[in-house]
């Protein structure tokens, strides 16, 4: 590992309204992230792809206002684990001295029913710092990052998809029956 540890503090809020039924946590934004102040910010980060693919959505965001108006009408908010911490660069094995994030500001907001886990590390700090907090279980996905090449695209479609597939179902026939209603 290269580099030199620094010290992060998130910069940037996380996502989410009174509608909110999953949240989604990392562990801290990438380098790329913090550059463009929002979450998933690197191009081979397959995020915003996958979660597009899961709604059944033929467009992916783009724009850090698309990227939130996508989160808010599918009821998805996003958040990290970390407040902040010791890191160098990007990388989450280095990842030392945590603060966590204060979860429950979104779990007394929104009625969220699934937290979910973009990747082991994510899961794992969740579990040591947020779970005896929060007292909700969190969900392992497989990381969307471009570090995770065990997982293809195809391959983390699939499991996101049967993962996520009870909660979009509903908030995508929701969202059908909220727009034959307007």
């Amino acid at each position: 590992m290269k580099g030199e540890y620094q010290h992060i503090r998130h910069g940037f809020e996380p996502v989410y309204d009174a509608r909110s039924r999953i949240l989604i946590l990392g562990t801290l934004p990438s380098v790329k992230s913090r550059e463009q102040q929002f979450y998933y910010g690197h191009p081979q980060n397959r995020f915003w792809k996958v979660l597009a693919g899961v709604v059944k959505e033929t467009e992916v965001p783009s724009s850090v206002m698309e990227k939130k108006q996508f989160l808010l009408k599918h009821r998805i908010a996003i958040w990290d684990v970390i407040a902040e911490c010791d890191i160098i660069g990007s990388s989450d094995s280095s990842i030392k001295n945590v603060v966590p994030a204060d979860l429950t500001r979104i779990l007394k907001a929104a009625p969220i029913q699934g937290i979910y886990a973009n990747g082991a590390k994510a899961y794992d700090l969740y579990m040591k710092y947020s779970y005896e907090k929060t007292g909700r279980e969190i969900i392992k996905l497989p990381s969307t990052s471009p570090a995770n090449a065990a997982f293809q695209m195809n391959r983390l479609l699939s499991v996101w998809e049967s993962m996520l597939s009870g909660f979009t179902e509903d908030m995508i026939e929701d969202l059908g029956a909220a727009s034959q209603t307007s």
